[in-house]
């Protein structure tokens, strides 16, 4: 018997035909879900974007930088206002915290350096101007104006640093990143409790403050509430003396990560 000759118009149900329409489903299947949620944001392709860049630890976004600066920045100007708390504190419950402060800081210190080498990134060894206008202000403090002082300006950076860690640890994709938030979680709790066992944080000031801004940079946080607020007042920005009594060890340095190829 001789073969069937093959009937016009249906080459779309041949072999070929089929293999062409199921890979042309596949691609539409595929593209689907990138056009319904390139638009969307806290997903991850909004995490994911060209200021990321490709770790053994997982991808390192620019807002997981900027935390891990940020961690440094304030062990620099925490750690040495917590030593001098224990040394002008005129309560037992200041003294305390200054303690916490330096303990805190001093382990926290530890954790970012050695993120901050795995990572490859480079971190800064002074505060920057607003923290050190704040130990200006913790320098020319006396008595109880010293420990008000000292309880609301470290209660107010501890409360908006607090925010600031939840966000990073909820969407880092970053393994080394996610547990320095778990430590900095931890340490900015306990100095929040113990700043507030001080008995000067104004709590009413603290909330007019978060009602002003949501999630302000953790560094240029307005002065706290005070006299040295006054905006008539000039506060001069000189090194704090006793920003040189406890020196955090110089930020190391690696390598950068290489950038995710677009």
């Amino acid at each position: 018997m001789r073969p069937r000759p093959p009937v016009k118009g249906r080459g779309i149900f041949t072999g070929t035909g089929v293999i062409i329409a199921g890979l042309t489903a596949t691609l539409v299947a595929l593209l689907i879900p990138i056009w319904s949620y390139a638009d969307r944001s806290g997903t991850g392709l909004s995490v994911l974007n060209a200021e990321t860049v490709t770790t053994p630890y997982g991808p390192l976004s620019a807002l997981d930088r900027e935390f891990v600066t940020k961690v440094r920045l304030a062990g620099l100007w925490e750690l040495p206002a917590g030593q001098q708390a224990q040394q002008k504190g005129t309560t037992q419950a200041v003294r305390t915290a200054g303690q916490h402060l330096v303990e805190g800081h001093t382990f926290l210190d530890a954790r970012v350096r050695d993120v901050a080498s795995k990572l490859g990134l480079a971190l800064p060894n002074e505060p920057n101007e607003q923290q050190k206008q704040w130990l200006t202000t913790l320098d020319q403090a006396q008595g109880v104006d010293y420990d008000r002082q000292f309880a609301n300006i470290l209660r107010l950076a501890h409360g908006r640093v607090f925010s600031v860690v939840a966000e990073v640890r909820a969407g880092t994709q970053n393994s080394l990143v996610r547990t320095l938030a778990d430590d900095a979680n931890s340490t900015v709790l306990d100095h929040i409790k113990i700043l507030e066992a001080t008995g000067y944080v104004d709590f009413g000031a603290l909330a007019r403050d978060m009602a002003m801004s949501s999630t302000p940079p953790i560094t240029n946080s307005p002065a706290p509430p005070g006299p040295t607020t006054d905006p008539g007042r000039v506060v001069p920005v000189t090194p704090s003396p006793y920003a040189t009594t406890f020196t955090l060890p110089p930020a190391a340095s690696s390598p950068p990560p290489v950038p995710v190829p677009s």
